[in-house]
C-alpha cells in the first residue's frame, strides 16, 4: 500500500518526483474522453522506467495465443487494444543537453489532475548536469466536447542561463505493447505528411486492418513573437517539426501543441488524412482556451448528474470522485460497438477488452447517472455478439443455439487462453442475464425484452440446460468442473454461485416468456420460429433443473458451501497470515493458493448480494461471518460487495472500512498493481458500494427504495441519480432531504414509508437513522 497522493476533494495531487512511483502515477493521472486515452507520460524525453501509452477505443490486434500446452477449444488469439502513436512528444535540448528528468536533479515537482475539468497539470524545476536550471509548466487535456481533439500548453522558462533551445515536436508510431506475446510490433505505416508546423501520420494495424490517422500542429512563441519551424523531417513511422531559438535568463517559451485523430471505425481509409487535416485546422483556429472552455463545460454538465459529496472525510471524498471521474472518461456510451475494459485506457493489462465486470459492476452506474441509451448500449453490445456466443459454445460441444458468452472479448469471440477461466468461469453467462433483469427493473424499459433481451436469455438458458448433468448419487442436477468468482479455486464441482446463477436465469427466462406471450404474442411466435424454440420440451427440462438443482450445504454450520469439499480445507482466517506474504498471489505458489481456504473476492456472497430478498438477515449474517474472514480481497471487485453486505447486517464500521478500501484501491495502490493501469470496472463497484451501503438504495419491483445511514466520521453526504425520468438528489445530514431537480414526479420508499415527490420539489425527513 502506498500513501503518497495528497488528499484533496477535487484533485489528484503528487508533490514530489519519486522515480519508483512513476508508473503508478502514469496510471493515476491518466486522461481520456471515451474514445482516446492517454497515460500521464512526460512530454519531454524520459529515459527512466515508464509505460508509454496512448489507446484508441475499438482498435485492436489479435495477438497469437502463447501457451505451453495447446488444448482443444483454446482461442487462437488474445485481443489487445493497441498502444497507438505517441503524439504528446516535445523533446528539448538546451545547448545540446537533453532535458530528461531521469538524468536531472529535480528541485521541485508537482502533478495535479483536476477532476472537475480533466486537466492534467505538471510543474517542475530541474537542474541539468551542466548546472542550467529550467522551470516547466505543462497543461494537457483530451476534449470530451470534440473527441477527436487533444491539446497541450507547455511553458519552459530559463532560470539561470542564456542559451540555445532545440525543440522537436513529433508523432512516433514506432510503439510497442509491453504485453505483446511475441515481442511483435502491430502497426504498419501507410501515409505521412509534414508541412510548416504540422505533421500527419497514418498507420494500419496488422491482420485487423484498422486505420488510424494522427495530426499535430505545434506553435512556439517567445516574447510574444511566433517562432517558425526550422525543419520538418520524417523516418519510418515518425514525423516531426523542429524549432530553434535563443533564450535569455528568465525568459519563457510557450508551446501549444494540438492533436486531431480519427480511425476507420468512423471514416473510410481514403478520407482519414483529409478529415484529420480539416479537423486540425479547425482546432488550431479555435485555440487552447476556447477548446478548454467547451471541454470544461461538458465536464460540468456531466458532474451535475453524477457527483457524490462527502463532508468531513477528505480521503473518502477524493476516493469516490476519482472513481466516478475515471468511469466517465473511459466510457461515453455513444457507440454500441464499444465496451469497458478492466483497465480502461490507463494501461495494457487485460488487453483493454471486455469481461463480465461490465454487466456486474459498471452497468448500474451508467443506468443511474447517464442518459438511458448509454446503459442500453452496454446491453446491445452483448446482443450484437449473440451469434458469436453461440459459436463459442459450439466450439466446446454445445448445440441447438446454446450461447456461452466469452470471458474476454473485443468482437464477441473468446480470446482468453487460461483453461480454468476460459472453459470454467461460466458464471459470466449469468451476469449477462442478470444485467438484462437489472436494466429493466431499474429503467422500466420492458420493450428491451422483445426481441433483444429474450434472444440473449434463450441462448444462455439453453447453455445452462446442457451444462448441468444428472447425478444418480445425489438424485439432483449438478455442475461439474467450474471456477467461480473466486479464482483462487479452479475446477471445482457445484460452485454455489454458478449453480445459483443457472437456476435464476432459467426462472427469469420463464418469466420473460410469460410476459412476451401475454404482451407481444405475435412477436413471440416469430421468435419461436426464428430460434426453433420448442417451448414445451425445453421449458419442461428447465423447470426440472430449477426444482432439482444441487447446492452444497453444511448442516453443522448451517451455511451453503462455496463448492463440494470446501470444508475439507484447513480453515483459518486471513488475519492469521503473515503480512509479508500478502498479497498471496504475488508470494505463494499457485498450488498452495488452490489448496488454501483463502478467497479472492465475493463468491457465495455474490449470490447473497444479488438475491438479497431470497435470504433473511440472519442467514446473510451467518454466511458473511464465515466467508468474509477467509477473504483476502485481492480482487479489485471484492471490497465493494462486502461493503454493501456489511451494511445490510448492521456492521457499519466494517462497511466503512470496505468502502474506503474500494474507493482508494488505486490511489493508495492497495494490491501493488496500479502501475499497469487503474481498475476501471471495479470503480463501478465503488459507486455501487456508496449508494447501496450509505444510501441504502435499491430498486425492488420497479420501486425506488432508500435506507440511508451516515457514518460516524462524516458530517454529511449527498448523491444524485436518474430514475425513470426524474433526477433526484439525496442529502443526508442531521436530517434527510431529497430534492427532485426535474419536472417528473417520483415515488420513493424511505425507511419503509412511501413518499410522493412532485417535480421541482423536495421532502425532508427528520430523526433519521445514524450509527
Amino acid at each position: 500500500m502506498k500513501n503518497y497522493i495528497i488528499h484533496s476533494e477535487w484533485q489528484v495531487v503528487e508533490n514530489e518526483f519519486v522515480p519508483e512511483n512513476n508508473r503508478i502515477s502514469e496510471s493515476l493521472f491518466s486522461i481520456g474522453n471515451g474514445h482516446t486515452g492517454q497515460r500521464a507520460n512526460f512530454e519531454e524525453k524520459y529515459s527512466g522506467d515508464s509505460l508509454q501509452g496512448n489507446y484508441m477505443a475499438g482498435v485492436y490486434y489479435p495477438d497469437k495465443t502463447r501457451v505451453g500446452w495447446w488444448k482443444n477449444g483454446y482461442p487462437e488469439y488474445f485481443a489487445k487494444i493497441l498502444n497507438a502513436a505517441n503524439w504528446i512528444g516535445l523533446h528539448l535540448k538546451i545547448d545540446g543537453e537533453e532535458l530528461d528528468l531521469a538524468n536531472a536533479r529535480v528541485d521541485e515537482f508537482s502533478r495535479v489532475l483536476d477532476m472537475r475539468t480533466a486537466l492534467l497539470t505538471r510543474k517542475f524545476k530541474a537542474s541539468l548536469p551542466s548546472g542550467k536550471q529550467v522551470e516547466v509548466c505543462s497543461e494537457r487535456f483530451l476534449s470530451i466536447d470534440d473527441k477527436e481533439v487533444g491539446a497541450i500548453r507547455y511553458r519552459l522558462k530559463s532560470i539561470n542561463f542564456n542559451g540555445k533551445i532545440e525543440l522537436c515536436s513529433f508523432i512516433d508510431g514506432d510503439v510497442v505493447n509491453e504485453d505483446s506475446n511475441y515481442d511483435e510490433k502491430f502497426w504498419i505505416e501507410t501515409r505521412k505528411d509534414v508541412a510548416k508546423e504540422q505533421a500527419f501520420l497514418c498507420m494500419e494495424t496488422k491482420k485487423t486492418s484498422f486505420f488510424v490517422c494522427h495530426g499535430i500542429d505545434t506553435s512556439v512563441s517567445l516574447k510574444g513573437k511566433k517562432i517558425i519551424a526550422s525543419e520538418s523531417f520524417t523516418r519510418e513511422k515518425f514525423v516531426a517539426n523542429t524549432f530553434e531559438l535563443e533564450v535569455e535568463a528568465n525568459e519563457e517559451i510557450i508551446i501549444e501543441k494540438y492533436m486531431a485523430v480519427n480511425s476507420s471505425m468512423y471514416l473510410l481509409q481514403e478520407k482519414l488524412m483529409g478529415h484529420v487535416k480539416s479537423k486540425l485546422a479547425e482546432t488550431v483556429k479555435t485555440g487552447f482556451d476556447q477548446l478548454f472552455e467547451a471541454h470544461s463545460k461538458k465536464w460540468s454538465e456531466r458532474w451535475k448528474t453524477a457527483d457524490i459529496m462527502i463532508k468531513g472525510d477528505v480521503a473518502a471524498q477524493q476516493g469516490i470522485r476519482f472513481n466516478i471521474f475515471q468511469l466517465m472518461q473511459t466510457y461515453s456510451g455513444d457507440d454500441e460497438r464499444l465496451n469497458i475494459g478492466p483497465k480502461g485506457f490507463t494501461g495494457e493489462k487485460y488487453g483493454g477488452v471486455t469481461y463480465w465486470d461490465t454487466e456486474a459492476y459498471c452497468l448500474p452506474f451508467f443506468m443511474a447517472t447517464a442518459p438511458q441509451l448509454v446503459a442500453k448500449n452496454l446491453l446491445l453490445y452483448r446482443h450484437k455478439h449473440l451469434q458469436k456466443a453461440i459459436e463459442n459454445a459450439g466450439k466446446l460441444g454445445f448445440t441447438d443455439g446454446a450461447a456461452l458468452y466469452p470471458m474476454v472479448t473485443i468482437n464477441g469471440e473468446e480470446c482468453h487462453n487460461e483453461w480454468e477461466i476460459t472453459f470454467e468461469e461460466i458464471h459470466r453467462n449469468g451476469a449477462i442475464a442478470y444485467a438484462i433483469y437489472n436494466y429493466i427493473n431499474y429503467t422500466g424499459d420492458q420493450d428491451y425484452l422483445a426481441p433483444f433481451g429474450f434472444e440473449v436469455l434463450l441462448g444462455i438458458s439453453r447453455f445452462w440446460a446442457q451444462r448441468v448433468n444428472w447425478s444418480e448419487d445425489k438424485n439432483a442436477y449438478v455442475m461439474l468442473g467450474v471456477t467461480g468468482p473466486n479464482e483462487y479455486e479452479n475446477n471445482v464441482n457445484n460452485n454455489f454461485h454458478t449453480n445459483r446463477m443457472a437456476v435464476w436465469t432459467l426462472k427469469y427466462t420463464l418469466e420473460v416468456i410469460d410476459y412476451l406471450k401475454k404482451e407481444h404474442p405475435y412477436l413471440f411466435s416469430e421468435l419461436t420460429r426464428k430460434w426453433s424454440f420448442n417451448e414445451q420440451g425445453e421449458t419442461t427440462l428447465w423447470k426440472e433443473i430449477i426444482e432439482k438443482m444441487y447446492f452444497p450445504y453444511s448442516a453443522g454450520k448451517d451455511i451453503f458451501l462455496q463448492q463440494d469439499g470446501f470444508l475439507d480445507k484447513e480453515i483459518a482466517p486471513a488475519s492469521t497470515l503473515d503480512p509479508s506474504e500478502r498479497p498471496i498471489h504475488q508470494n505463494w505458489s499457485w498450488d498452495r493458493i488452490l489448496r488454501s481456504c483463502y478467497i479472492k473476492q465475493a463468491d457465495t456472497l455474490q449470490s447473497f448480494y444479488w438475491f438479497k430478498h431470497d435470504f433473511d438477515t440472519e442467514t446473510l449474517r451467518r454466511h458473511f461471518d464465515f466467508y468474509e474472514p477467509l477473504t483476502v480481497h485481492e480482487s479489485s471487485l471484492s471490497s465493494c460487495i462486502h461493503a454493501v453486505l456489511a451494511a445490510r447486517i448492521g456492521r457499519e464500521e466494517k462497511a466503512y472500512e470496505m468502502y474506503l478500501r474500494t474507493a482508494r484501491l488505486d490511489l493508495d495502490d492497495y494490491n501493488n498493481d496500479t502501475d499497469d493501469g487503474l481498475h476501471i470496472t471495479s470503480m463501478g463497484g465503488t459507486w455501487l458500494s456508496f449508494v447501496e451501503t450509505f444510501g441504502g438504495m435499491e430498486v425492488k419491483n420497479g420501486q425506488l427504495m432508500l435506507n440511508p445511514f451516515l457514518p460516524k466520521s462524516w458530517e454529511a453526504f449527498a448523491f444524485r441519480i436518474n430514475f425513470r425520468g426524474a433526477h433526484l438528489e439525496v442529502r443526508m445530514a442531521e436530517e434527510l432531504t431529497i430534492v427532485n431537480h426535474s419536472q417528473a414526479d417520483a415515488t420513493i420508499v424511505v425507511f419503509g414509508q412511501k413518499h410522493l415527490l412532485p417535480g421541482n420539489q423536495r421532502i425532508r425527513i427528520e430523526n433519521v437513522k445514524t450509527p
